[in-house]
């Protein structure tokens, strides 16, 4: 019998329409004439998936009994005698009742595929095995119903129902998600729109990573070695030496311009193993490669070049990465084209990028400015005269004549210009010596002696010479020229490094010590103030140390050889630079010092407004009320009494409440906050906050669940947060519309909501709210100060925890205490 095909719709979340799309399609399919029949459906009361239902035939449910619970799944019997053509299984990842024929759902899925009957399911992300723990890194969620990768992956067809993030978020503001009552608490959850991006990446990825499984498998059974630029994958290949992680940072910049990008790091090893130069540094570059989000590998071949020009093919690689030759020139006059140069021939159509690379060079030194040619160039055209002279000579002894003067003379002077080329004026000026006597010697008579019967050979001998040195001059000049260029440029550079480092704001006292260390070729360079270190480079030793000031702030201390006097011009200049960051750094603290000052004067400012202008409405009133009673000439009745004494006494609780909040928000300022964290439960704080302002059912609609872990938290601080929040959000909420108080836990957090119905605030002014003495434009004098959310705000945070705004669904406010819970080790049971 043939075998059913599967295929699953892969969802990022919960809500994003599997299940409804495969009833859709389910529809769709029984109107084109399939025998299509619905085997197990988890509608959760969402409306829309279950008007799908309609005109599908569903196949009862078996109960279960399980430790007295009855529960239902789906009938695999029953499915397997109808047999129709396609069956529609929801939650592939389920877990089967115990007692049931197999443990998992895609059991009963593999069984149904078997009898020779279509499968259509659906699975989220968050259930794939290997995925797991990444979603619960994501979300703080761990996920106990999980399905092996290798399910998934033998489905014929896996499709992503693919919602964007704050799509889903607003299908579930809406409740076509959840119930209302569960709304707040996934919406600040699981369901925040960093998860839901990040499980939106994941579901993509994990359907791009399987398209391309499928294309190898394609590519390799049709014999395709030819690259499909379906996406760019960037082959970075290592030597060991220290370009590398140029190199690969250069790949991964490559790859990164692309979506999707890959990045390979292939390293080419003799086929007897013995080709690792670097171990040390491949171990290094190879965790760089993986930090980078790429893949290292090893190849085995004893042609480098071919070897990986045919690892890229394999990888269907569309960029090729490799570093200049450290080749010298003549080393690759002497052997030949270079792997780089051999890379290239054959790559075909596969991109090849030569990055050039500081690290074949060593470090940035300067050029030394004195010295026209090295000394090494020097010795150079010595050997040259030495070893050509005697060379050349033989040669044109063994074809001498009588008529061959001209040309002896010509190619002892071509030997005289390439001796000036390579080492310059000395050398040449032997040669020419070497090469005259010679000539005269064998070449101009009498022959075999250096006597000069000719008045006029003297005269060619002398401009022969002349020549020779005018040679080397120029060529000593060009070399000289050449190496002053180089020393500015150099120096430029430096320059403009220096200031780079200034102007990034980067760590630059240490960037400049460095730079000036290595330019100068110094063993040490310290920057002090006083006896205070301030950045170091290289390590100091016992010898004597020269000294430059900067500024008045400081001073470079300089452990090597001495500098020239270019040089020192150089180092002023970046003395300089370093004065100026350490002004910038001076003024940086002094700006971070005036900040809080500045704060404080605003501070004391609007507690002076406040102080004239809310605390003696109240004095006032209880000023008047005491003396009304104090007056001898006014006759006043038991009931005025009583009406003067409540006025005194609540305009004197006013007093000291605001009193109260003052101290409390200047020991927030001065960080003085007692603070004693214990284990607390949520109901024990919320019920005294709600009889300390006198609120009942009819105005505060409950929902703790009685599995609420408990919190570690201040209850007395605690509980005055929730006065205040509750007070706020009851004076806002309309008329008989009850404020909502919630509380859930999620990820070693519990939250706590207080959500009005009330006009809500502006996103853009929820920091705004937490401000002390500010009332976003309330005029209302009855309020207070401004300090109850500024206050909270301060509790919460005193506690280790969170304070938040967020909109509540429906329009509103919704204030989100976030606390963290006692770890459910440490819970005592009771007794």
């Amino acid at each position: 019998m043939k075998r059913g095909r599967l295929r699953v719709l892969l969802g990022a979340a919960p809500g994003v329409g599997k299940t409804y799309t495969m009833l859709e399609e389910g529809r769709r399919l029984r109107d084109e004439g399939k025998d299509v029949v619905v085997a197990v459906v988890e509608t959760h009361g969402r409306a829309a998936t279950s008007s799908m239902l309609e005109g599908l035939e569903v196949v009862p449910r078996v109960a279960v009994e399980h430790r007295g619970v009855e529960l239902t799944e789906m009938d695999l019997a029953g499915v397997l005698a109808r047999h129709p053509d396609i069956a529609l299984v929801d939650e592939l990842a389920h877990t089967n009742a115990p007692g049931s024929l197999h443990s998992k759902r895609f059991q009963d899925v593999e069984a149904i595929l078997e009898a020779g009957i279509d499968v259509i399911s659906t699975v989220n992300i968050q259930h794939i095995e290997s995925l797991n723990d990444v979603v619960q890194q994501i979300t703080g969620v761990p996920q106990r119903e999980t399905l092996p990768d290798s399910v998934l992956r033998k489905a014929d067809q896996v499709e992503v129902v693919d919602l964007a993030p704050q799509a889903l978020r607003d299908r579930l503001a809406e409740g076509h998600v959840y119930p209302s009552a569960r709304i707040d608490a996934a919406l600040s959850n699981y369901f925040r729109l960093g998860n839901l991006t990040a499980l939106r990446e994941l579901a993509l990825l994990w359907l791009a990573d399987e398209v391309d499984t499928a294309l190898k498998t394609y590519r390799t059974d049709h014999g395709i070695d030819s690259k499909w630029e379906a996406r760019e994958r960037v082959v970075v290949a290592l030597t060991g030496g220290p370009e590398g992680e140029t190199l690969i940072r250069r790949g991964a910049r490559i790859a990164a311009r692309s979506a999707g990008g890959e990045l390979i790091a292939a390293h080419v090893i003799n086929q007897d193993g013995l080709r690792a130069p670097h171990p040390g540094a491949l171990a290094t570059q190879r965790a760089l490669v993986e930090e980078l989000g790429g893949s290292y590998h090893q190849v085995v071949g004893n042609d480098t070049s071919r070897a990986l020009v045919d690892f890229a093919r394999a990888a269907n690689a569309t960029q090729l990465v490799i570093g200049v030759s450290r080749r010298n020139r003549l080393t690759a006059a002497l052997s030949g084209p270079g792997i780089g140069a051999t890379i290239v021939r054959e790559s075909g159509d596969i991109d090849v990028h030569i990055v050039t690379h500081s690290a074949a060079g060593g470090k940035f030194t300067l050029p030394p400015l004195g010295g026209a040619l090295t000394p090494r160039r020097r010795l150079a055209g010595l050997a040259l005269a030495l070893i050509g002279g005697p060379i050349l000579t033989w040669l044109l002894v063994s074809i001498r004549t009588p008529a061959s003067i001209t040309s002896d003379v010509l190619s002892y002077q071509l030997l005289v210009v390439v001796v000036a080329l390579v080492g310059g004026l000395w050398p040449a000026l032997f040669a020419a010596l070497l090469s005259g006597l010679t000539l005269d010697f064998f070449f101009v008579a009498p022959i075999n002696t250096i006597t000069i019967a000719d008045p006029l050979h003297a005269i060619a001998l002398a401009l022969y010479l002349v020549n020779a040195g005018l040679v080397s001059y120029v060529v000593d000049q060009a070399a000289r020229r050449t190496r002053t260029a180089q020393r500015s440029a150099a120096e430029s550079e430096l320059l403009a490094t220096v200031a780079g480092s200034v102007l990034r704001g980067e760590d630059a006292l240490q960037a400049l010590v460095t730079r000036t260390q290595e330019a100068f070729g110094l063993t040490a360079v310290r920057l002090m103030a006083g006896q205070k270190l301030l950045a170091e480079a290289g390590e100091t030793t016992d010898a004597p140390a020269t000294t430059v000031p900067v500024g008045t702030r400081a001073v470079l201390e300089l452990h090597g050889p001495d500098l020239e006097a270019s040089e020192r011009r150089l180092l002023t200049v970046i003395a300089t630079q370093i004065d100026a960051t350490l002004e910038h750094t001076d003024l940086a603290q002094t700006a971070s010092k005036i900040g809080p000052l500045a704060e404080a004067d605003r501070m004391r400012s609007a507690l002076l407004a406040a102080v004239g202008h809310d605390l003696r409405r109240p004095l006032a009133a209880a000023t008047t009320a005491i003396s009304g009673l104090r007056a001898i000439d006014v006759d006043l009745t038991e009931s005025d009494r009583t009406e003067l004494l409540a006025t005194a006494g609540e305009s004197l609780d006013s007093l000291a409440a605001l009193v109260t909040n003052l101290l409390d928000v200047s020991r927030l300022q001065a960080g003085a906050l007692a603070v004693s964290l214990s284990s607390v439960d949520v109901p024990d704080v919320v019920l005294p906050a709600l009889d300390e302002l006198g609120l009942g059912p009819a105005t505060v609609e409950l929902d703790l669940p009685a599995e609420l872990p408990p919190v570690l938290a201040d209850s007395g601080l605690l509980q005055r947060a929730i006065v205040n929040l509750l007070a706020n959000a009851t004076r806002f909420s309309p008329p008989g519309t009850p404020t909502r108080i919630a509380a859930s836990d999620f990820a070693g957090t519990v939250q706590i909501r207080i959500a009005d119905q009330g006009p809500g605030i502006p996103a853009d002014r929820w920091d705004d709210v937490f401000v002390p003495f500010q009332r976003l434009g309330d005029t209302d004098n009855l309020t207070g100060l401004g300090l109850g959310l500024a206050l909270s705000k301060g509790f919460v945070e005193g506690m280790g925890g969170t304070l938040e705004a967020e909109d509540t669904p429906g329009g509103g406010l919704t204030m989100v205490i976030t606390l963290p819970a006692v770890p459910h080790s440490q819970i005592e049971e009771p007794a």
